[in-house]
């Protein structure tokens, strides 16, 4: 059996051959389970006596299972999967299926049959996952990713009164540069320049913002400023991170067995991921207890960390900090514990979905620690300000720059890296 990485070529070239070569895409939709097994089989035979290539029957049954698994295992929602303007599905039981596009929110004319059906769909979806999570009475509730990036959520009976319901947020494949998010307004080519700049400075940084503003696809395309030479280890409960160097360890927390033993948490992860020789740690989101061993990491030398939180403001993202250091039992003051974030966060980054459709960031926040008068500030460096609303919910405005010289220009001092000309003493 070939590494997976050979494994992971030879089915993305299966699955090339498939859309180019044959009808697949035409015929997908009408056929049963069977019959798509038996139409990939035949597409494999017909690759392999064209490229003279060589598959073991082990690895030709997995490609047949998973390439056919891919398609069936989305049911009626396949049509809504593999259109790349939907950013998220909402299953409410069998009778109800929302999805978002282009910032709202729509009822859609997908049923299933009964709970049933859709259960059965369920445990497709998870298979095909290959995550080894599973979804019943005992555990109603888990959290895994698709092959494609898709992060799933499902809640089924007793705790789902309606029946099972299931939240799809699809990851998109089309934002992966800094141009991209220019093009669809998330920022302008200052503020580009300026984030990029700072992942190289390894700067400090917590991306924030509600659910569905955008936070993780920023992190994801910011990240490619990573410099190759570095090794990054990142820790999620869920994988949702796409990084594209070559030096990747991915981390991800475990739950507990049926018996209530044996998970990993962040935190654990965290404090292992210290002792892994690590450049960068990226936390795909911090919730509780870790942000101290976090806070203290930094502290201690491991600067160049990328987190997400989640909150409504760059004020709130830093309340928040201080009150999961609070719960991590930590004995300092609120002051002492308001310097110590002050001191290791260099920025906050806070992303918002607009009615209009358009993840923005509205706050490129620096977190000032000033250590003659001991107090801490938060003073933007660039700020979205909303102008209107025009008649076609379109909402207009611009970013404000701050010329006022950031409290961490040291960093890019040290590294070399030149700060925008347009900052002032």
């Amino acid at each position: 059996m070939p590494i997976q990485s050979e494994y992971e070529e030879v089915k993305a070239r299966i699955h090339r051959y498939l859309i180019a070569k044959t009808e697949f895409i035409a015929v997908k939709d009408s056929m049963n389970e069977d019959q798509l097994r038996l139409f990939v089989d035949k597409a494999i035979v017909s690759l392999c006596q064209e490229s003279d290539l060589k598959i073991s029957f082990e690895d030709r049954t997995r490609l047949i299972r998973e390439l056919a698994s891919a398609v069936v295992s989305l049911g009626p929602i396949r049509p809504l999967m593999e259109d790349k303007d939907v950013t998220e599905i909402m299953i409410n039981g069998h009778k109800q299926v929302y999805y978002q596009k282009d910032g709202k929110i729509v009822l859609s004319n997908v049923r299933f049959e009964d709970n049933g059906q859709l259960m059965h769909t369920i445990q497709k979806i998870i298979a095909a996952s290959g995550s080894n999570r599973r979804v019943d009475e005992s555990q109603p509730y888990v959290d895994f990713s698709m092959p494609d990036g898709s992060r799933v959520n499902i809640i089924i009976p007793p705790c789902a009164m309606i029946g099972p319901v299931v939240t799809v947020r699809k990851f998109s494949r089309d934002i992966t540069t800094v141009d991209n998010l220019i093009e669809l307004g998330t920022l302008n080519k200052a503020m580009a320049s300026f984030l990029t700049s700072a992942i190289k400075a390894k700067l400090n940084i917590v991306f924030c913002g509600a659910t569905g503003s955008g936070k993780t696809t920023l992190l994801n395309v910011l990240s490619r400023h990573i410099p190759e030479d570095e090794r990054i280890i990142t820790i999620e409960d869920t994988s949702e991170l796409r990084l594209y160097q070559e030096h990747i360890v991915n981390l991800q927390a475990k739950a507990s067995n049926i018996e209530g033993r044996g998970a990993i948490t962040i935190r654990d992860l965290f404090v292992n991921s210290l002792r892994m020789r690590p450049d960068r740690i990226i936390v795909g989101e911090v919730r509780g207890e870790e942000i101290l061993d976090m806070i203290q990491s930094i502290s201690s030398g491991h600067s160049g960390t990328l987190a997400i939180v989640h909150a409504d403001s760059p004020e709130e993202c830093f309340n928040r900090m201080i009150t999961m250091m609070l719960m991590s039992g930590i004995r300092l003051t609120g002051d002492q514990i308001r310097r110590q974030i002050a001191t290791s966060i260099d920025l906050l980054v806070y992303s918002e979905l607009f009615m209009d459709g358009v993840r923005r960031i509205v706050n490129i926040t620096d977190l000032r620690y000033d250590r003659q008068l001991d107090t801490v500030a938060l003073e933007d460096v660039y700020s979205f300000k909303q102008d209107r609303i025009d008649e076609n919910n379109k909402v207009h405005g611009e970013w404000v720059f701050n010329h006022k010289l950031p409290s961490f220009s040291d960093k890019f001092v040290k590294r070399n890296i030149r700060l925008p000309k347009e900052f002032s003493e």
